[in-house]
């Protein structure tokens, strides 16, 4: 915390005030994957240190306990003979979460926390993720964010929730709320500059 408000006192000297609302999204991070049996992947899974890794400090030092499996939907790119396929791509995924909190304006990261690659984006909106020395209260936020929840602690917490609403089950979206997501898409993109700055660094 101490280190981070010196940067805060740092960008505001400079003029870059958080006063423009923030913007909420979470990235993949790769790990490397592991070779674990069954049995060790059920001990991880339940938060248990497989029996036979406290004993091997060297085999221990090589695993990683902490990252999770999970699935990674990509788009379905057009065929060669020009049709779509029926649904989008479930990769299997392994490693990290890194959630995010950034300025509207300069795109700063204000808050950030590092979970599994299995962590549910939504429910990290109500630990500690949104930035209340923001001026502007406007929080964006794809539909993973979309809960009761989170606009009722939003509410309470004084902040304006701009999060996506979802398609109604079985049901056409409305022309409103489309309109409505699309510029709410306009603004939000702007994360996606910062996760692709990141990965360029890594």
């Amino acid at each position: 915390d101490g280190l981070f408000n010196r940067f805060d006192a740092t960008l505001r000297n400079a003029g870059y005030l958080p006063m423009s609302g923030q913007i909420l999204d979470a990235t993949l991070v790769a790990a490397p994957k592991q070779r674990n049996t069954n049995a060790e992947k059920a001990d991880l899974r339940e938060g248990r240190m497989p029996e036979d890794w406290q004993d091997k400090p060297s085999k221990l030092s090589h695993k990683d306990r902490h990252a999770r499996w999970t699935l990674k939907f990509t788009r379905a790119k057009r065929q060669d003979d020009g049709t779509m396929p029926s649904s989008d791509l479930a990769i299997p995924f392994f490693g990290y979460k890194s959630h995010v909190s950034i300025d509207r304006k300069y795109r700063f990261i204000r808050k950030w926390k590092t979970t599994h690659a299995a962590a549910s984006d939504g429910a990290r909106l109500r630990e500690g993720l949104l930035d209340k020395t923001n001026t502007a209260s406007s929080v964006w936020a794809d539909t993973a964010y979309r809960s009761k929840a989170n606009e009722d602690f939003m509410e309470k917490q004084g902040f304006v929730s701009k999060v996506h609403r979802k398609k109604p089950h079985l049901k056409p979206m409305p022309r409103h709320i489309q309109k409505s997501n699309a510029g709410k898409s306009v603004i939000r993109s702007r994360v996606e500059h910062v996760f692709a700055d990141q990965k360029s660094q890594t």
